[in-house]
């Protein structure tokens, strides 16, 4: 895993498991153009000219407040280019957010001015649609908002309320306060329901540390990494709900088969 040091900006390599003993920030965020990406970390001159600098920057200086040496973005830190990095870095994300001494969810469309408490445009952000952000917000214990002039909103801990109803996800959950593995499938699946990716085999791969489960990344495959997931799922377990969804389509012939499609066939299973 590789790690910006905050007061130099420049990336450094460290083994996992030297992470437990390394505290550091992490970024959560929805992506746009124009966003640093690794070879960018090479002349820091070339960082600065794009628009996204202020998510590497940003994280890096509250960071330091906070006491940290190290923080984690996404964007920069993760070398794109190699499958088998990529593949590693989203079979290990959660657990890298879970490990994460502190999570700073940026959220880029949240007004600067206005009560989060009793208005939509907390709801509204883009952030709670995206189907990477559902990991990044259950496994931090601590999960700090900002909004898009990077000013400080509020925690997931104040905001435990308000989250969960945008949600659908119990506040015991979001507190940490119960292992996941006791929720029944169905009811995570849920959580995703209204969720999107960019990409269609991400609905599949963001899911993978909600599933405690790992499988190779193969973009092109399209749904199939959906099916993928969901026979590994039931390698590991006797929970039957995860056949509890629902099809959302018009059927095109008389049968299909035992499992969903896609995440939005379980809207319903939030009570399961």
């Amino acid at each position: 895993m590789r790690l910006i040091n905050v007061y130099t900006l420049e990336l450094e390599l460290f083994p996992d498991l030297a992470l437990s003993r390394i505290p550091y920030a992490i970024l959560s965020h929805t992506w746009r153009a124009d966003e640093v990406d690794f070879n960018d970390m090479r002349d820091l001159a070339v960082a600065r000219s794009k628009k996204g600098f202020s998510k590497t920057e940003e994280p890096c200086r509250m960071a330091i407040s906070h006491g940290l040496r190290y923080a984690w973005v996404d964007t920069c830190c993760i070398d794109k280019s190699s499958s088998a990095e990529l593949s590693e870095a989203m079979n290990s994300m959660i657990q890298w957010y879970r490990q994460a001494a502190v999570c700073y969810a940026f959220l880029s469309d949240l007004p600067v001015s206005g009560e989060i408490r009793g208005s939509d445009s907390f709801g509204k952000c883009r952030w709670f649609t995206r189907g990477w952000t559902l990991q990044e917000l259950i496994a931090p214990a601590d999960v700090r908002f900002f909004d898009q002039a990077w000013s400080p909103r509020g925690t997931k801990k104040t905001l435990c309320s308000e989250v969960s109803k945008i949600t659908g996800i119990s506040e015991t959950v979001l507190g940490n306060q119960v292992p996941l593995s006791t929720i029944p499938l169905a009811r995570r699946m849920s959580w995703a329901a209204g969720r999107q990716t960019t990409r269609a085999e991400d609905l599949a791969y963001c899911l993978l540390g909600i599933f405690d489960v790992n499988i190779s990344m193969i973009y092109g495959e399209g749904s199939k990494a959906f099916v993928r997931l969901q026979e590994e799922i039931l390698r590991k377990t006797t929970d039957l709900s995860l056949f509890a969804w629902v099809t959302t389509n018009t059927p095109t012939t008389e049968y299909r088969g035992i499992l969903a499609e896609s995440p939005c066939e379980f809207p319903e299973c939030g009570n399961i």
